[in-house]
């Protein structure tokens, strides 16, 4: 009788050591935080570099020669200082997660930055571009793979002086974004000769600009420029329609989306943008990214920002590979970063964490699509901004 009680013990502990010595084979899981907006009116941009970056972690775990398992974390900052200062000091409180690819949104970006620092915990922004998210502060945990506003604007103001324009209107959102990119638009349009004659600030959730419009109008510009996101510019460029206004309208790197162009239809004809880096399609790992992107079966395009997410969740795993998941080896690794190869190029942070990224690329929207300045019909003269 005690022979068939003891049995039962024998194979549960055989069971246990055969489970135990089968887990110390598996490679530990690191986690990695995704923050962006997830929900909101610039969600689309957001889910493209929260699934960028899932793409980077699924790609690494697939792989055999990786040392650990990786996990992603993503969490939704809205797009809203105040949340994204909630979601960053969860995951920076987090000791689980070691690194962090984080803010799509300047305003957001900036909010955070110094909880980041608070907590030592090193990220990557993959998509905001205001310049003080990285010159701003000293802080070392502070890295951007993309680039910024200034070089932006400054290609913007000289291409659209080539152009043969000379007299702008300036709408922009009130946001650090929205002012950043006035500010910058300005000093390189001044020191081009180019006049702004009248300037608008507006808040980014604001629904009638009527009044803005109809003064605008009377002052006669030739260029609209608008330094905002895709949801506000949507509802500008719909309402200069409804007042018979046809100036050129000009953005910033923050309505290069598909949701803009869906947003304002036909109309979206003949719009213009500029943004840091090459086109996908036409960066260095671009088009392998956008096949592997396409055959996950996303629901979502990656959008203008998603090789950036990718990039900066690859770079960070990159780095745990080597130095392993500590956030101190992490981030003193990160701030030595030179010429580390990349989808989007070579990645050099300077003393700032600020990749040295100079190439700008010149869209404009054609027949429903975003297309490569240098490509397009209006390059080639068969067709007219105006």
């Amino acid at each position: 009788m005690s022979d068939k009680l003891k049995l039962p013990n024998v194979f549960i502990v055989l069971i246990c050591c055969v489970f135990l010595i089968g887990c110390s084979d598996q490679p530990e899981t690191i986690k990695i935080t995704f923050i962006g907006p997830l929900t909101g009116g610039v969600s689309a941009g957001g889910l493209g570099g929260r699934n960028s970056a899932d793409l980077a972690i699924s790609l690494r775990n697939e792989s055999p020669d990786s040392n650990y398992k990786y996990e992603l974390v993503s969490l939704d900052d809205e797009c809203k200082p105040n949340i994204g200062v909630q979601v960053a000091t969860k995951a920076a409180a987090d000791k689980n997660i070691v690194a962090g690819v984080t803010h799509y949104c300047s305003a957001v970006a900036m909010g955070t930055v110094d909880v980041y620092h608070k907590f030592g915990l090193p990220v990557i922004v993959w998509g905001a571009v205001l310049p003080d998210i990285t010159y701003g502060n000293d802080h070392p945990e502070i890295h951007r793979v993309n680039g910024t506003m200034i070089n932006q604007n400054m290609v913007a103001a000289e291409f659209m002086i080539e152009q043969g324009f000379s007299k702008w209107a300036v709408i922009h959102d009130t946001t650090d974004y929205g002012k950043g990119h006035f500010k910058y638009f300005e000093k390189a349009l001044t020191e081009r000769s180019g006049t702004i004659l009248g300037t608008f600030g507006v808040n980014p959730d604001q629904q009638d600009f009527t009044a803005e419009l109809t003064k605008i109008k009377a002052l006669n510009p030739e260029v609209i420029y608008f330094g905002g996101l895709a949801p506000t510019g949507v509802r500008i460029r719909a309402q200069m329609d409804k007042l018979g206004m046809d100036q050129v309208f000009q953005g910033t790197s923050g309505i290069v989306s598909d949701a803009f162009i869906d947003g304002v239809g036909e109309l979206a004809e003949g719009v213009l943008a500029f943004r840091e880096g090459a086109p996908t399609e036409k960066l260095p790992g671009g088009k392998m990214f956008m096949q592997a992107y396409e055959a996950r079966d996303f629901n979502e395009p990656a959008e203008a920002y998603g090789a950036f997410a990718f990039a900066a969740t690859d770079l960070i795993i990159d780095v745990i590979e080597k130095v392993g998941p500590d956030r101190k080896l992490i981030r003193e690794e990160l701030n030595v970063i030179l010429e580390h190869e990349s989808i989007v190029g070579p990645i050099t942070f300077d003393s700032h964490g600020q990749n040295t990224i100079a190439l700008i690329t010149k869209y404009v929207i054609q027949d429903g699509s975003w297309v490569l300045w240098e490509d397009s019909e209006y390059a080639s003269g068969n067709r007219s901004l105006k």
